[in-house]
């Protein structure tokens, strides 16, 4: 088992070093740091790590922050860990996978995150449909018969050949009108979907 230490340094950290630091005394044998990678850069030196990295393994970060650059990255790389068997220690936030109750707390945190996300995104669809809505907009996909369309299918389906059945079946109306079967009966249903 080895500690490995992972660390991210912004522009606007005062002292670069006191994060190497912080891991090294934490028993890190080795570490990983990025340098200012923004928020949705490629971070090389946290990929090596993730490959230096073997089954039952730490790795140490000072803050969650530090370790993603989104909250979809972060939940990316939990799972990969907990699918490896490798644990993580966060120092700032005393979050340790390696205990029972530091895998549970952790499971925690990052499923109450993921509901936070998932309601946050299903919040601001239902806000963008209504505000469409408000606009005169309709969601969904456009209609396949225009209403010209179906009236000319209804009347087909209605005509009446000389021995009073149906002049054309679904087959032949759908054919004619470049859709499918389905399409015809669902215009065609009585309970009026159209």
């Amino acid at each position: 088992m080895a500690r490995i230490g992972y660390g991210c340094v912004s522009a606007a950290d005062q002292d670069p070093g006191s994060e190497r630091a912080g891991l090294e005394a934490a028993g890190c044998e080795r570490v990983f740091a990025d340098e200012d990678p923004g928020r949705l850069a490629r971070r090389p030196q946290r990929d090596a790590c993730m490959a230096a990295l073997r089954r039952g393994d730490e790795l140490v970060i000072t803050r969650l922050s530090r370790l993603a650059g989104s909250l979809r990255d972060l939940l990316g790389i939990a799972g990969q860990l907990r699918e490896r068997s490798i644990g993580l220690v966060v120092l700032q936030q005393a979050i340790d996978t390696t205990t029972p109750g530091g895998r549970r707390a952790f499971a925690v945190i990052v499923d109450a995150i993921g509901e936070f996300q998932r309601e946050r995104i299903a919040e601001g669809t239902h806000t963008g449909l209504a505000a469409g809505r408000a606009r005169g907009r309709k969601g969904g996909r456009p209609p396949a018969l225009s209403a010209g369309q179906a009236a000319r299918a209804r009347a087909l389906y209605d005509e009446k050949g000389d021995d009073g059945r149906r002049a054309h079946t679904v087959a032949e109306i759908a054919a004619a009108l470049g859709v499918s079967r389905s399409t015809i009966y669902a215009h065609l249903d009585p309970r009026g979907r159209s």
